[in-house]
Formats: C-alpha cells, structure tokens, sequence
C-alpha cells in the first residue's frame, strides 16, 4: 500500500484506497473491498461509484485541494459513496453533506452514522439559505455533483454564499442534464462560461469517460470574497 501526492489517498496496483477510520473498522459503504495493512484497515475506491475516485484515476498526477482538516460543502451527496471517501480523507475536516431525495437520504444517514465529521442536510441545494443556521463559516472546498440543467446555476449561488476567498470547488458536469441536443463538450464550454461569468476561475475541464459517459469534472477556483 503505497501513499499518493494527495493526502489520504493511498494505491495499491491499479486500485486507490482511504484508510478506514479507527471507529470504523469493519463497516463498509457500499460493498468495497476492506484491506489490512500496517495495522490499519484501508478502504478500496471504486471509479465506476464514484466520479472522483474516476477524476483522480483518469488525472493521476492532480493534487486535490485536500488535507485532514478541509471543511467541505457536497452538494448532491446521494447515498454516501464519495462522502465517505472524503470523511476518510478529511478525517479532522468537517463535511457537509446535503441531499433532497428522502430516499437517498435514508441510504445516506444509514451510512454515516459512525461518523461525526459528516453533517447530513436534508434539503434541496437551489435554496442554500435553507442552510444557513448550520454553515457557520465558509468552507474549503465545495463539491457538487446534481444532475440538473441549472448545475452551474446552483454552484454559482452556493459558492456566493458559503466558499472561502481563495477557496476550491470541483463540478461534476452531466452534458445530458444540459441540453441533450448537445456535444458534450459544447455542454461543458457552456457551464464554463456561465462559472467565469460569476468569478469563478475555471482551472481545468476533465472528461471521466471510460469511468462516466458524458461527464466532466470542473476544477475551479474563487475570488469572490474580499
């Protein structure tokens, strides 16, 4: 088991892993493979369940904006899969984890219940004020991945709202959700613009193809804030 340039993040052969918290030990996610080693217990990351386990697969020289003490915005957190991921990683750090599908959620609360640095929210990210009473300060890094046609829209107004000057984002861009009539490319040309048009500093456009079809992750940036 070898560590990467990324904090947390460690891979062995062609498989990248998170160590399982000490609290955690035994308790999988969603079927991953648990490996011990060194005394402790690692946490295979599966790029088909998770896009960026893919972004990080398909640019394997990226240096995340992460550590152990990153406090993150996830919109779109579904049932857990990269939220878990990221609670390894960020283990001092503190995740907030928002997700409007009742059904989704419950899979969610189900699988962060051992894990204090994860705050579920329950509610729908197009209305970040929602919010506001459990975001007490501006995060690290916001981390988004809704598929809907105002993608864009919905990051520009959270990271107006909650992201740190200087702070990070990483967009998980569905061209589909877009506008179908579409290349995906002109999809992702399209949020582009719409990001740098909000000063948002879009730093690189990555497909995930073979991981996801028709996705992109945006790395981005922010100078918003003074």
């Amino acid at each position: 088991m070898k560590p990467t340039k990324n904090t947390g993040i460690y891979v062995k052969g062609s498989k990248l892993f998170t160590i399982n918290p000490e609290h955690c030990k035994g308790i999988k996610i969603y079927g991953e493979q648990l490996r011990s080693y060194d005394g402790k217990e690692f946490r295979s990351w599966n790029p088909y369940r998770s896009k960026l386990a893919a972004l990080l697969n398909k640019k394997k020289n990226l240096l995340l904006p992460l550590n152990e003490s990153t406090s993150i915005l996830y919109l779109g957190a579904a049932t857990g899969t990269t939220v878990s991921h990221l609670s390894d990683i960020c283990i001092n750090g503190i995740i907030y984890a928002v997700e409007p599908s009742p059904i989704a959620a419950k899979t969610l609360l189900e699988s962060i219940e051992h894990r204090i640095n994860i705050i579920p929210i329950i509610e729908d990210a197009n209305h970040p004020d929602r919010y506001d009473h459990l975001l007490t300060s501006p995060v690290d890094l916001i981390y988004m991945d809704i598929s809907q046609r105002n993608q864009a829209e919905i990051f520009i107004t959270n990271a107006k709202r909650y992201l740190k000057e200087n702070g990070q984002g990483i967009l998980m861009v569905k061209a589909r959700s877009i506008d179908i009539a579409l290349k995906p490319k002109q999809a992702y040309d399209m949020v582009k613009k719409e990001l740098e048009n909000n000063e948002l500093e879009v730093r690189d456009v990555i497909d995930l193809s073979p991981f996801e079809k028709d996705h992109a992750a945006l790395l981005i940036s922010s100078k918003m804030r003074s």
